[in-house]
């Protein structure tokens, strides 16, 4: 019986390894094929001392207004938060009012229609995610909320698959609806290319250029994953300058102590 089950240790510790070997031998050329190094623009709120730049937050939600929001909910997104990314309550009140959003019931039990308010979340496209599908050819388009938050690469990857699209290699056959994109898993995807030259006309009157609108809309979306960064930021930085401040205090209260000692 100890023999027995030796054996089978044996093998299984073989095929372990056997497993593992292939697994790694396999590794490079997979990545090589379906991997691609991301492009990094620059984003202004990336570093220690990074801020969100205003202008990049206004021209990326008018991006996801105009080109996103018809596919892609943004469900963790209030209107009141629009004052937060530089327009002025005003502006927030009319751009919420654009929306139609359910509410009730009312006074005979019925749900119904209203324009939205300040206090109200971003409507979703869809009414449920069967809706959705059957919109996209069976594809369900991802909520934008946390986004940057749920890719490695965060605004990197999102900025690297917007401007990504290419034609396919000749060794490459694509699915039907499909479209290529070596930034994407598997390189297959099934949203089409979002972003053209001149796609939106910006308001403040910049160039709406695909990399233009690639950076904005990535800005507007880390900012809505992490609407505090700026916040935490500057917190950071506030423990930093009291530990060091600390550090010199204790150190000289160290040398004054043990001055005679030594």
């Amino acid at each position: 019986m100890t023999s027995y089950r030796q054996m089978t240790r044996l093998r299984a510790s073989v095929f372990a390894l056997a497993t593992g070997f292939i697994l790694l031998s396999a590794g490079p050329s997979l990545a090589a094929e379906d991997s691609r190094t991301l492009k990094s623009p620059g984003f202004s709120f990336q570093g220690p001392f990074g801020t969100f730049d205003r202008g990049e937050l206004q021209r990326g939600f008018q991006v996801y207004q105009e080109v996103c929001s018809s596919c892609h909910a943004l469900k963790y997104f209030a209107f009141r938060n629009l004052p937060r990314i530089g327009f002025s309550e005003d502006q927030a009140k009319a751009i919420a009012a654009e929306y139609e959003v359910t509410d009730g019931p009312d006074v005979e039990g019925e749900m119904f229609e209203r324009p939205a308010r300040l206090a109200d979340h971003m409507p979703s496209p869809f009414a449920n995610d069967n809706a959705a599908r059957s919109a996209n050819n069976g594809a369900l388009p991802p909520d934008l909320s946390l986004m940057v938050k749920a890719r490695a690469g965060g605004e990197d990857y999102l900025y690297s698959l917007l401007t990504g699209y290419e034609d396919p290699p000749s060794d490459v056959e694509l699915g039907e609806g499909m479209s290529f994109n070596p930034y994407f898993g598997g390189r297959q995807i099934a949203m089409p290319p979002p972003l053209f030259e001149d796609g939106v006309e910006y308001a403040d009157g910049t160039a709406a250029s695909v990399d233009q609108m690639a950076r904005d809309l990535s800005t507007f979306l880390t900012w809505v994953a992490e609407p505090d960064l700026e916040t935490r930021k500057g917190m950071g930085i506030k423990v930093m300058i009291f530990l060091i401040l600390l550090t010199a205090l204790l150190y000289m209260v160290k040398r004054k102590v043990w001055r005679d000692i030594h």
